[in-house]
């Protein structure tokens, strides 16, 4: 915050769903022959309302591999907005409910998913009794998100990953 690196320590669970996600990204990238890399750990820059610029570090970034190959020398955080952002939530989930979603949308980041698996988010977002749930973030023509949740079997739907073939509880589940 306000500068400093904060450290987000987490658990197995998380890092699990993550690597999943990761991998059946880079199935359909393999199988579809798709302009895509998957990456983990990776900055990009953002900036706040308030106009303070930082770092943010997505648990998985599908970036677009002609662009990610002719930034091969640059060291400091991606300032092009990525493809796609996932954020798997923690107990700082409002960061990935408000603070990032307003970032990567006023960055352009194409698509964002908040994969809430533990239901920690407000009910608002997940429903009374809450669910653990995917939500898919997509851009529309006026540069704003619109957003689909999936729960239970139900099959995630991915602009990014248009043939991609998961479920929320089989994700959730990870």
């Amino acid at each position: 915050m306000n500068g400093e690196i904060v450290k987000i320590a987490i658990t197995t669970n998380h890092d699990d769903i993550g690597e999943f996600t990761d991998r059946h990204f880079y199935q359909d990238i393999y199988r579809l022959k798709l302009n895509y890399v998957v990456k983990r750990g990776l900055t990009i820059k953002t900036t706040t309302k308030e106009g303070t610029e930082q770092g943010r570090v997505p648990d998985v970034s599908v970036i677009d591999r002609t662009w990610w190959r002719a930034e091969r020398k640059a060291y400091a955080a991606l300032e092009s907005p990525i493809q796609l952002a996932v954020e798997v939530v923690s107990t700082n989930w409002e960061d990935d409910y408000v603070d990032k979603l307003d970032e990567y949308e006023r960055l352009g980041i194409a698509e964002y998913w908040i994969i809430d698996y533990l239901a920690i988010g407000k009910r608002e977002y997940l429903g009374n009794p809450k669910i653990p749930t995917v939500f898919v973030f997509s851009l529309n023509n006026e540069g704003k998100y619109q957003d689909t949740q999936f729960k239970d079997n139900e099959q995630i739907v991915s602009p990014t990953f248009p043939e991609l073939v998961l479920t929320a509880d089989r994700l959730l589940l990870a």
